[in-house]
């Protein structure tokens, strides 16, 4: 897309975006560092883009736990101040965010207008951005997803291999439930978003976007194994039987029908984007 500006050079999700539109100007934090918001409003205003897409964030859970400040600026007030700049220029804004915004109660898929409540620093961080995104005025569209896996970076897929093929069996929590969704997805949804948006200044606001079908952690643990070959077996756990600083969201499965309806876009079925990822991450 030309045009385009993104924030975020090596994560998933900005790798997946590198690949798709190699046209677009992509900055990273030697060029626009998310703890300096002021820098990151700067760099639209000077860089005459005809769109904006965030795909960087603080995604440390357990550290933000005891770094809330850093994680702060850089989920919340970063992307506030780059929804005003962009709201300033008049090109559309897109901002990634995720399920932890919620309390994970209950069984049903999340919508975009049920009440939020994150458990954590850092869903309450991301929920603060969405919010400061909203206010900003201008077009502007947040993509909440979830589970979110690639070939790089540290993500379930790359842990699960590493582990599975070193060991006989592994434990795996078994009931928090949610849609694993490939990075590809994501930045493919991303794009056909601000296309759309380009195109049509009245479309935008809050969205889900997650891969189907929904599946457990120690499910989505077995599809990698089987995909892979390895032997590993996985055994289910609670989620108490595996403490972490931050607490994780039992439910975070996503109702994706306003994507759908709103812009065209399906949900992606994982199993196909774990083996794309499979194949790229052979030797």
């Amino acid at each position: 897309m030309k045009g385009l500006l993104v924030f975020g050079r090596t994560g998933q999700v900005a790798t997946e975006l590198g690949r798709l539109a190699p046209e677009a100007r992509f900055l990273g934090r030697d060029q626009a560092d998310l703890s300096d918001p002021a820098a990151c409003a700067a760099a639209i205003r000077a860089s005459g883009c005809k769109a904006v897409l965030n795909a960087a964030a603080y995604t440390a859970v357990d550290r933000a736990e005891t770094d809330p400040d850093l994680a702060r600026v850089v989920n919340a007030e970063a992307p506030a101040a780059m929804a005003r700049a962009a709201a300033e220029l008049g090109v559309p804004f897109l901002h990634v965010s995720t399920d932890y915004v919620f309390d994970g109660s209950g069984e049903r898929p999340w919508a975009e207008g049920d009440p939020t409540g994150p458990l954590g620093v850092y869903g309450a961080t991301k929920l603060a951005g969405e919010r400061g995104i909203a206010a900003a005025g201008g077009q502007w569209a947040v993509l909440r997803t979830s589970w979110v896996f690639s070939a790089h970076g540290a993500n379930f897929v790359r842990t699960m291999l590493r582990l599975g093929a070193g060991r006989e069996a592994l434990r795996v929590v078994a009931d928090q439930h949610g849609g694993p969704t490939p990075a590809a997805g994501i930045a493919a949804a991303g794009l056909a978003m601000l296309g759309a948006m380009r195109a049509d200044g009245g479309l935008g606001g809050l969205y889900h976007f997650s891969g189907a079908p929904d599946t457990s952690w120690a499910g989505f643990a077995r599809e990698i194994m089987a995909q892979a070959g390895l032997s590993c077996r996985i055994t289910d756990i609670p989620t108490t039987d595996y403490p972490t600083p931050a607490r994780r969201p039992a439910n975070s499965r996503l109702n994706c029908a306003a994507i759908l309806r709103d812009f065209g876009i399906s949900r992606p079925d994982w199993r196909a984007g774990l083996a794309q990822v499979l194949q790229e991450l052979k030797p």
